[in-house]
């Protein structure tokens, strides 16, 4: 397949199993183009069939959240054929695995300025749950923390909806919240109570959470039971 006309002289940022991140421009806007692209053990028409869901189920999803108010990407333009969509590229942002690893220092307790960022992540996916949307690889690094100006609050932007979807499941969002509870803790240690914090948070934005935490404790439970015959 040739290369986009579009993709020449974009900057390569990153490479997934899924897909291409490049920075590129978008009618003279900085853009941030995300390019699904061909998997080559796959029949292309199931290829085709497949990658066009992906994308239909991301953009559906960001667009889903920011109807509900939540911060994530403006969609700019999307390219069913070559299945590439230009987002709005955040900037003057840190990603929150950064800002917590500046913030809280691995051989420490839990610092009381990062109890905010607990609370208010809670809040968002709380909502983003409650909209149907399951994010599916919730990580410190699919959240950024943008700052204001003159030192206005800061606000946290949801990223990289790639492997979303809608569901009402509660056991599809218990094990969205399982996710990032795994990649949070390993990602940084010491923060158990942080993210205590957060499901307290999560608990009190979402109206169907009593469900979803059920669920998130039945998938402890699976995963405890799964480590132990391993």
């Amino acid at each position: 397949m040739a290369t986009p006309e579009f993709l020449r002289g974009a900057e390569l940022l990153k490479q997934g199993a899924e897909a291409r991140v490049y920075r590129a421009r978008f009618l003279g806007r900085p853009a941030v183009l995300k390019e699904r692209f061909p998997k080559r053990y796959r029949h292309p028409d199931l290829d085709e069939k497949l990658t066009r869901r992906r994308t239909v189920q991301e953009v559906r999803s960001i667009l889903r959240c920011r109807r509900a108010g939540i911060a994530a990407p403006v969609v700019y333009f999307v390219d069913y054929t070559t299945h590439c969509i230009f987002l709005e590229e955040i900037l003057d942002s840190v990603t929150v695995r950064d800002h917590i690893a500046s913030s809280h220092p691995a051989n420490s307790g839990e610092e009381p300025d990062l109890d905010w960022l607990a609370v208010k992540m809670g809040q968002i996916l709380g909502r983003m749950h409650d909209e149907d949307v399951v994010h599916g690889d919730l990580t410190t690094s699919n959240v950024l923390l943008k700052r204001g100006r003159e030192d206005a609050a800061s606000h946290l932007v949801l990223i990289d909806f790639g492997l979303s979807y809608i569901s009402a499941l509660p056991e599809d969002k218990g094990v969205d919240l399982y996710v990032l509870e795994k990649a949070f803790l390993s990602t940084h240690p010491n923060t158990e109570s942080l993210f205590q914090k957060l499901l307290k948070s999560y608990a009190a934005a979402s109206k169907r959470s009593p469900a979803v935490l059920k669920k998130l404790d039945e998938v402890r439970l699976r995963g405890r039971k799964r480590s132990m015959v391993g």
